[in-house]
């Protein structure tokens, strides 16, 4: 099974400094329909104005991965963590039992994220921050572990949970394949560009709800750039 789910059927709330769409509940917008997908709880697309951000505030029992599409988000938290991610590049946060975090845009233009969160597979665990690059030319034409709790993915940031967040560019005209299996669950959204999955026709920023399938192909349609988490159902 493969559910489009179309841009502009996305949840949305523009707080001037903060454009965000929400492709399940989120804060102000509730869609009893789109609660998750497997241990995928929040996806945010979110465009944030140059010199503004989200001023300190707490989170626990979350893994919370940040993928920049543009610009840059600079990171600050009461563990002492402090870090500057460029586009292209990730950040993950283990909540854990509890962190207190900004993330500021202090770029002269608009930086552009996905806000990925998912379902840790235990709580209370001492709360972690990390980031790394990610180049894209190592993502060409196959999709690379960018964030995992995944055993055999060591060169992927850590999380806490039995998921993968994982990057691919594809020219157009390319493709390639991900095995997904029995009892696993994936979203998947070009970042940038079109593609077609199992013939599924996704435009840039649409999500792709997918289940019940070993293995499915994505094939753009045009140059794109392509974000996917694979958790347990």
């Amino acid at each position: 099974m493969i559910d489009r789910r179309p841009f502009d059927t996305l949840g949305s709330a523009n707080h001037g400094w903060l454009d965000a769409k929400h492709h399940f509940s989120f804060a102000g917008y509730h869609d009893p329909a789109r609660m998750g997908w497997g241990a995928l709880r929040v996806w945010n697309d979110d465009a944030i104005a140059p010199g503004t951000g989200f001023p300190p505030h707490a989170h626990a029992d979350m893994e919370i991965i940040t993928y920049v599409r543009e610009g840059a988000i600079t990171h600050q938290d009461n563990l002492g963590n402090t870090g500057r991610t460029e586009a292209g590049d990730v950040q993950v946060m283990s909540a854990g039992s509890g962190i207190r975090h900004s993330e500021y845009n202090q770029e002269p233009v608009t930086t552009k994220i996905f806000q990925i969160w998912i379902i840790p597979d235990g709580r209370g665990q001492p709360p972690s921050w990390g980031a790394k690059p990610f180049p894209k030319g190592d993502r060409s034409g196959q999709f690379v572990a960018l964030a995992s709790g995944v055993a055999g993915d060591e060169d992927a940031l850590p999380i806490r949970t039995n998921a993968r967040v994982l990057g691919a560019t594809l020219k157009a005209g390319e493709s390639t394949e991900y095995t997904l299996g029995a009892g696993r669950r994936a979203y998947l959204v070009a970042a940038s560009g079109a593609v077609e999955v199992d013939g599924v026709a996704l435009a840039a920023r649409d999500g792709a709800a997918i289940r019940d399938v070993e293995t499915f192909r994505v094939t753009a349609q045009a140059d794109a750039e392509l974000v996917l988490v694979d958790s347990a159902a």
